[in-house]
């Protein structure tokens, strides 16, 4: 164990007289007084160590509000991007980017809830100028740090350069602590077809054990409690071989909003679902100082805002945190295709819900690049990391119950088939040695 792994679990180890977000997912909950449905604990703990179970594809859709962020000109951001030979004329240019910013049109910004998935709400381009543009602003980002976590082998890689890939995070934040010292319990990559339109989520799940991008092994989902959106972003591109530039982060409240504006989301809920779904609601509304109506009958139904983020957050079940992240795709599709059918005035609503509490790398003439035309772009599938058939759960030593990619460079390549349909993709020297790490260290605590 490195130094930087002593020093983090002896924090770690004192969690439990602390009262920072970034340590509430790994206690376990106290049954007797429904603790469970306050926070995101271990979802494995005091359970044998197993081969997974739960699939992961499933409809989604999410939604995202705004928060004020550091401004920063768009030259400042040009100066590291990475050019592409493909890209359009209004993308972001310069030597060596790959990135086609003007194929995210169409998405709109939409991105993740605390513990609740992502949602790209989508709206027309002439409604954000009847938006409170002050609350829209860019994020400064070491872009040296971001760019240098990108391998050789991916900034090259003919077949990713026909996408955009986005990084979306939903932290478990009751105070608007948006930029680092919470753990995203959310976490998607949403790799946009710049040609097509076509959108493809992949959520990553929060418990996966992977290197920090500091060569310190955990849980992913603490990246970002170290290092905020930079850290995490560099995890992501240096662990799955990705080239991710941009991310969009929501706190607690965001999703529950949008969903509201929305005029509430289809979703099927199980008999199973409902007494967890209406426990979350009833914890929930006491923090958040809101009124709740009980889910009181399995079937497809209209779930208001509460309801949809209560849904989300449901892990006790069969499929436990998998079928939670599925549960998220869920709503996030849901979410974008009822505001693909809404009138300008209604996406007005949505738009300023959506503009209250988010994160982001994207500027405002990139934001309103994104809400051009919603109708073209369609979630044509979506999955979880790592593959169910590459996957195992265990306890790691003081690093608690974790998600094991059993074999990391196998499951980077099916990544790569799944969101690029590169089936030839061979693996960078680093993932190569990341991979040979992980199973060096969890080898002897799965089965």
């Amino acid at each position: 164990m490195s130094n930087r792994d002593d020093e983090y679990y002896e924090r770690d180890s004192r969690r439990s007289s602390r009262n920072d977000d970034r340590y509430r997912d790994d206690r376990r909950p106290s049954r007797s007084n429904d603790r469970r449905y306050r926070d995101d604990y271990d979802d494995y703990g005091d359970r044998p160590a197993r081969r997974s179970e739960g699939s992961s594809r499933s409809h989604s859709s999410s939604a995202s509000r705004s928060r004020s962020y550091d401004s920063r000109s768009s030259a400042s951001r040009s100066s590291s991007s990475r050019s592409s030979s493909s890209r359009p004329s209004s993308s972001r240019k310069s030597s060596g980017s790959r990135k086609k910013k003007s194929n995210k049109k169409a998405i709109a910004i939409l991105i993740a809830e605390v513990l609740i998935a992502c949602i790209l709400v989508v709206v027309a381009y002439h409604v954000f100028f009847k938006v409170d543009v002050t609350k829209v602003g860019k994020v400064n980002m070491n872009e040296e740090k971001i760019t240098s976590s990108i391998s050789e082998q991916a900034a090259a890689n003919e077949e990713m350069k026909s996408y955009t890939n986005i990084a979306l995070f939903g932290v478990d934040s009751r105070e608007g602590a948006l930029t680092k010292n919470t753990r995203s319990d959310t976490i998607m990559i949403a790799s946009i077809n710049n040609e097509t339109g076509d959108i493809k989520l992949c959520s990553v799940y929060r418990d996966t054990y992977l290197n920090l991008s500091n060569d310190s092994y955990t849980k992913c989902n603490a990246a970002y409690a170290e290092g905020g959106p930079e850290q995490a972003i560099s995890m992501l591109n240096m662990n799955l071989d990705m080239d991710i530039e941009d991310f969009i982060t929501i706190g607690f409240r965001g999703l529950t909003d949008v969903v509201d504006a929305l005029g509430g989301v289809e979703i099927e809920v199980t008999d199973a679902e409902i007494p967890h779904l209406n426990s979350y609601q009833q914890t929930m509304a006491t923090e958040l100082k809101l009124n709740y109506t009980p889910v009181t009958s399995a079937g497809r139904q209209t779930l208001n805002g509460l309801q949809a983020t209560a849904y989300c957050r449901i892990r006790y079940t069969a499929g436990d945190d998998f079928k939670r992240a599925e549960r998220q795709r869920t709503v996030l599709m849901a979410c974008l295709e009822k505001a693909k059918g809404m009138s300008y005035s209604q996406l007005e609503t949505v738009a300023n819900n959506a503009f209250n509490e988010t994160y982001t790398s994207l500027d405002l003439s990139e934001i309103l690049d994104l809400l051009k035309n919603i109708a073209n772009y369609n979630v044509i599938d979506h999955g979880g990391f790592p593959e169910e058939s590459m996957r195992a759960t265990g306890t790691i030593g003081k690093k608690g119950s974790c998600v094991v990619a059993v074999d990391l460079a196998s499951n980077v390549k099916w990544l790569h088939q799944f969101l690029f349909n590169d089936s030839n993709y061979e693996v960078s020297p680093d993932v190569q040695k990341y991979s040979d790490k992980i199973k060096s260290d969890t080898s002897q605590y799965l089965n």
